[in-house]
C-alpha cells in the first residue's frame, strides 16, 4: 500500500537535498530555507525519501504529487504474466466442452501465462489410459490450429490422471 510522504512542517531533518518544481536540482538547503521558498513559490515541500541523509525534498502540489504516485501504484500492480493457470479437462468431455477449454486457455496463453493441462482419472478410467490420453492429444490439435503453443512439459501420468504444461511460443 502507499504511504503518504510527510510535508511542509512534519519534515524533521535540518537540512534537506531540494529539487524544485521543474525537476532542477537546487543542493542541500537548511529545512528553513526550503520552507520559505515553498512558501513564496506557494507550493508544498513534500519529502520524496528519507533514505538518504538529508532526506530528498521536493518543491510541488501535494495533491497532484498524490495523484501521481497512486497512479503509478496501480500501473505497477498489473496483471504480470508467467503466472501457471490451470485448465482441467474430464475423461468423458464433449467437443464443445472441449472447444471452450481451448479459448479459455488461449486467453491465459495470449496474457503470458503458463497453462497445465489436467485430466484426473478416477476408478474404472484408470484402465482406459489410451482413450483420456486421445482426450488430451484432440484439446492440443484444436489449439495448436488456433495458435502456436510450446510443450514445456510433456504429458506425464500421474496417480490421480495425466497432465502437461503448455507455453506460447
Amino acid at each position: 500500500m502507499f504511504k503518504k510522504p510527510l510535508i511542509n512542517r512534519q519534515i524533521r531533518a535540518r537540512e534537506v537535498r531540494l529539487i524544485d518544481e521543474n525537476g532542477k536540482q537546487l543542493g542541500v538547503v537548511s529545512f528553513e530555507e526550503a520552507a520559505r521558498l515553498a512558501i513564496e513559490r506557494k507550493l508544498d515541500l513534500i519529502q520524496v525519501t528519507e533514505k538518504l541523509e538529508p532526506p530528498v525534498c521536493r518543491l510541488g502540489d501535494y495533491g497532484k504529487y498524490l495523484y501521481r504516485e497512486k497512479k503509478k501504484e496501480k500501473t505497477t500492480h498489473k496483471h504480470k504474466g508467467g503466472e501457471l493457470k490451470g485448465i482441467r479437462l474430464t475423461f468423458n468431455i464433449s467437443r464443445h466442452d472441449l472447444e471452450t477449454r481451448v479459448r479459455q486457455t488461449e486467453k491465459f496463453l495470449k496474457r503470458g501465462d503458463r497453462v497445465r493441462v489436467n485430466l484426473p482419472l478416477r476408478g474404472r478410467q484408470k484402465a482406459l489410459q489410451d482413450f483420456a490420453r486421445e482426450k488430451v492429444e484432440t484439446f492440443l490439435e484444436i489449439l495448436k490450429a488456433s495458435l502456436p503453443i510450446k510443450i514445456e512439459r510433456e504429458l506425464k501420468r500421474e496417480p490421480r490422471g495425466f497432465s502437461m504444461i503448455i507455453t506460447k511460443q
